[in-house]
């Protein structure tokens, strides 16, 4: 696909890799030990003996995720829009002296891999990036083995584009509609790019929120099963004399309005 959305998510990609952004960084300090450690399939309920399996990593270039799984001895592909993202997978392969196959392409249209039978395919943080979630499960469906796991990393439709910017002193406010699609966007947070770099500011991102029951029932209907649910959020430390983190901030909103929700599904 070509079209306004594509164009946008490329173009924004395109220049989170040239400010270097958090989700571009090739991990480059990786071993076994490491690499399961950071995928934590034991946590998932995904099967950690990779030795020769199909892994498709999608939506997630950049040289994290892919690595890991080289390292694990998968057969690994990574689909992004992105172009300078897969050259970061690239510099990960060579690093590690392992392969890893690289597609530039739109998660929307996986017909270059339709028939592929992936033993896991892995989405990190992209599914809200395009309207329509449905598209990007029917593709899945036909790119993934029987009997393989899908593991889906998605804002959590409750809170999309709400961040700890919308504390008003006594909680954060919502205001948006809980509707499939309703447009949110938001400044990028601190962490994920240094915003003092000289250039040109990047346009924040553009999302489409995903209600859980589309999620659900649009995945159920393609012939997966649910098996694994996590609301993610940032730790606090809850220990004994540990500081509560101030109202406001993004370690208190996560505490109250996990961000992130991830999912394990058995196709």
């Amino acid at each position: 696909m070509n079209d306004d959305v594509y164009r946008y998510n490329e173009a924004r990609w395109e220049a989170l890799v040239a400010r270097d952004a958090l989700f571009t960084r090739p991990m480059l300090d990786l071993d076994v030990a490491k690499a399961r450690a950071y995928l934590g399939l034991n946590r998932l309920g995904i099967p950690g003996d990779l030795l020769g399996r199909k892994v498709l990593c999608l939506a997630g270039g950049g040289g994290q995720q892919s690595a890991a799984f080289a390292l694990l001895g998968a057969e690994v592909t990574v689909l992004d829009i992105s172009s300078s993202q897969l050259s970061r997978d690239r510099v990960a392969a060579e690093h590690y002296g392992v392969e890893i196959r690289t597609v530039q392409g739109d998660m929307r249209d996986l017909s270059v891999l339709h028939g592929s039978a992936f033993d896991l395919v892995w989405h990190p943080y992209s599914l809200t990036f395009v309207p329509d979630s449905r598209v990007v499960f029917r593709e899945v469906a036909k790119v993934i083995g029987a009997g393989g796991h899908y593991y889906l990393m998605c804002a959590n439709p409750s809170f999309s584009g709400l961040t700890h910017h919308a504390w008003n002193g006594e909680g954060y406010v919502l205001r948006q509609p809980y509707v499939d699609e309703a447009v949110v966007s938001y400044p990028d947070q601190d962490w994920v790019y240094e915003q003092s770099a000289h250039g040109q500011p990047i346009r924040e991102p553009v999302e489409y929120r995903q209600t859980l029951g589309r999620i659900v029932n649009s995945l159920i209907g393609e012939g997966f099963t649910l098996t694994f649910l996590s609301e993610k959020q940032s730790k606090v430390d809850a220990s004994p004399g540990a500081e509560a983190p101030a109202p406001g901030g993004w370690e208190h909103f996560t505490s109250v309005a996990p961000p992130w929700l991830e999912f394990v599904w058995r196709y």
